[in-house]
C-alpha cells in the first residue's frame, strides 16, 4: 500500500510539474511570437488526464503491484523525459507554433513525428496495469484515442503536414 501511494504521488507531482513547465514554456513562446492553435480541445485533454489520475487514486491504493508493468512504466517515464529534453523550451501541453522555426528533429523526433503521444498512450494504459486495473486501462485508452485523434490531426494541420 505504501508503494502504491508513493507511485501515485510521484505521478501526480510529475503532472503538476509538467503543467508548470508547460505554462512557463507557453508564455515564453507566445512572447517570441508563437501562436496557439486549436485551443478548444485542451479542456478535454485536461479533463481526461485529471479523471484518469483520480480513478487511479480511488481504485489503486490497496491493489497489489505487478513488477513487470511497473518496470515498463519506468521505461515509459524515461522516454517521457527524453521527449521533454529533446523539445526543450518548445515542449508544452498545448499546440503552440513558433512561425519560421524548423521542426525539432533530435532525440526520438528523428524517427517519429509524435513520440510524446506514444508516451501518453503508453502511460494511460500501463500505469493502471501496474495495479491490475485493466478496466481503467481499457476505458481511458479508448477515450484517449478519441481525443488524441483530434489532437494529432490539429497539430499536423498547424505544422503544415
Amino acid at each position: 500500500m505504501i508503494l502504491n501511494l508513493i507511485i501515485l504521488s510521484l505521478v501526480t507531482l510529475q503532472r503538476i510539474g509538467e503543467l508548470w513547465l508547460s505554462n512557463r514554456n507557453t508564455r515564453r513562446l507566445l512572447a517570441r511570437g508563437a501562436v496557439e492553435r486549436s485551443p478548444a480541445h485542451y479542456r478535454l485533454i485536461v479533463a481526461l488526464h485529471t479523471t484518469w489520475l483520480a480513478a487511479l487514486w480511488w481504485l489503486a491504493p490497496l491493489r497489489p503491484i505487478d513488477a513487470f508493468w511497473l518496470g515498463l512504466f519506468v521505461l515509459v517515464e524515461l522516454t517521457r523525459f527524453w521527449v521533454l529534453v529533446s523539445l526543450g523550451e518548445r515542449w508544452t501541453t498545448r499546440i503552440i507554433i513558433l512561425p519560421d522555426s524548423p521542426l525539432v528533429r533530435r532525440g526520438p523526433y528523428r524517427w517519429l513525428n509524435h513520440p510524446n503521444y506514444v508516451v501518453v498512450v503508453a502511460e494511460i494504459a500501463v500505469l493502471p496495469l501496474v495495479f491490475g486495473l485493466w478496466q481503467v486501462a481499457s476505458v481511458f485508452s479508448i477515450l484517449n484515442a478519441v481525443v488524441l485523434t483530434h489532437r494529432i490531426r490539429e497539430e499536423n494541420r498547424a505544422l503544415g503536414r
